[in-house]
């Protein structure tokens, strides 16, 4: 058989299945078309190829294609920023083949119409993407959008991310009415009241740099509310973001109570501490909900060992070298995450023994898929070749100018990291490949 692509000399690692076994792969027409367990792809065979049909995976590891939940890709509306183009070249180059787009784009991906423009767009990118719908009409926390139409329109869950839907009774609501249609509530956890208008983590840090906080007690009761709606109503939660101690608690209480509570927690905050603020005041480092103490980043890894943290989202929020390039307190939160995700998880989870190289492949892959009921493809023949390559052991440095998002706004400008992308396929494609 004539392949479109053929992986060769790899370690084949898909956690849906639980298996890690020396295989090569062939592609054809989109989908794995021949796992060859044993005897491997003879010479002869190969000779037949072209160099641009073969990816030689030799010390490299191959799994199904990364999933993200949780990006901003900024179309419509704010394109300065990013695009659904770029984005999704972003996404390849950090191993990425699916992504979930949330809502606050302008207008708010709320109707029918608006989610059909961004995935019109998106059947000419790099991965795909898929719509998180609002909650509410333009996220303001008033009136639930029309979720039936979103959901025929083929959105794969709700939230007014950057919002806290602070009316408790709307939030029931939304549960309800998510319940009818199987699909989860993401919820930006961090009362608004409480949170006022702190630029970073209230703690001994932010009395020393005279900068007001956010209290962690703010994600905390937001977290513990919707947990007790969602016990209530029978409706799925999924956290975004866990950043807190007591908020990793709640979310494994609940979860021992049997309400169906997923959660995620992005690199910077199993990475950083807001402790860096005051040596670099980095207004990349102004994130939403904030980097909080060592004390929570550790409970956050504490969380992903035990399963209390389902998933690795990146909340990859591009803005603009304008936007950042202010004093700390008038930058806009946000930084940038798909392209040093997996560099992050394996150097700061994998490397460290918090997280076996499968567990952590799973974070990223079946378990974000079953949170949005989503394909998370496997390494078996006749599946669709989504199929990320990396190199768990190569060390590479973050550089502006190798960076293909839109924008440019991270902390991890300089940091050398081990976990490199080799190559990404989605649907059978070649979307990225390493230089």
């Amino acid at each position: 058989m004539q392949f479109d692509l053929l992986i060769i000399n790899g370690l084949l690692m898909d956690p849906s299945f639980g298996f890690t076994k020396k295989a090569d792969v062939g592609i054809k027409d989109g989908v794995i078309a021949r796992i060859f367990d044993k005897g491997r792809v003879t010479k002869k065979v190969i000779e037949r190829f072209p160099d641009e049909n073969i990816i030689d995976a030799k010390g490299a590891v191959v799994t199904p294609g990364l999933i993200d939940l949780h990006v901003h890709f900024r179309e419509p509306g704010y394109e300065n920023k990013e695009t659904i183009q770029t984005g999704s070249r972003a996404a390849a180059a950090g191993g990425f083949t699916s992504v979930c787009c949330m809502p606050n784009t302008l207008p708010a991906i709320d109707n029918q119409e608006t989610v059909k423009f961004v995935t019109s767009l998106a059947e000419k990118g790099d991965c795909r993407v898929y719509c998180i719908g609002a909650i509410t009409k333009n996220r303001e926390g008033k009136e639930l959008s029309e979720i039936g139409d979103l959901v025929k329109a083929g959105v794969v869950a709700i939230s007014d991310d950057g919002n806290y839907l602070q009316n408790p009774e709307v939030m029931r609501r939304a549960l309800e009415y998510s319940k009818m249609f199987d699909i989860p509530v993401i919820s930006h956890a961090e009362d608004v009241y409480l949170a006022g208008d702190g630029i970073m983590n209230e703690s001994f840090e932010s009395s020393r740099l005279g900068m007001s906080g956010r209290p962690a007690v703010a994600e905390e009761i937001a977290i513990i509310r919707d947990i007790k709606l969602a016990g209530l109503t029978g409706g799925r939660l999924h956290i975004a973001h866990v950043s807190t101690a007591g908020g990793v608690e709640a979310i494994r209480r609940g979860k021992s109570e049997g309400v169906r509570v997923t959660a995620e927690a992005a690199p910077h905050h199993f990475t950083l501490t807001d402790k860096l603020i005051g040596e670099r005041f980095d207004t990349n480092l102004r994130v939403s909900p904030p980097l909080r103490t060592e004390a929570d980043r550790q409970a956050v890894i504490g969380g992903l060992i035990d399963g209390a943290i389902d998933c690795i989202a990146t909340d990859h929020a591009p803005h603009t070298d304008e936007e950042k390039d202010v004093e700390f307190d008038h930058a806009p939160p946000g930084m940038i995450g798909l392209e040093t995700c997996l560099g992050l998880a394996i150097t700061q989870l994998a490397d460290k023994g918090y997280l076996t190289l499968p567990d952590l492949i799973r974070k990223l892959t079946v378990n974000p898929a079953k949170v949005v009921g989503i394909p998370s493809n496997s390494l078996r023949e006749g599946e669709i070749a989504d199929v990320t390559i990396f190199d768990p052991e190569a060390t590479w440095t973050v550089k502006r100018e190798k960076l293909r998002s839109k924008s440019k706004n991270t902390p991890f400008l300089g940091w050398k990291l081990k976990g490199k992308i080799i190559a990404t396929i989605m649907n059978g494609r070649l979307t990225y490949r390493a230089e």
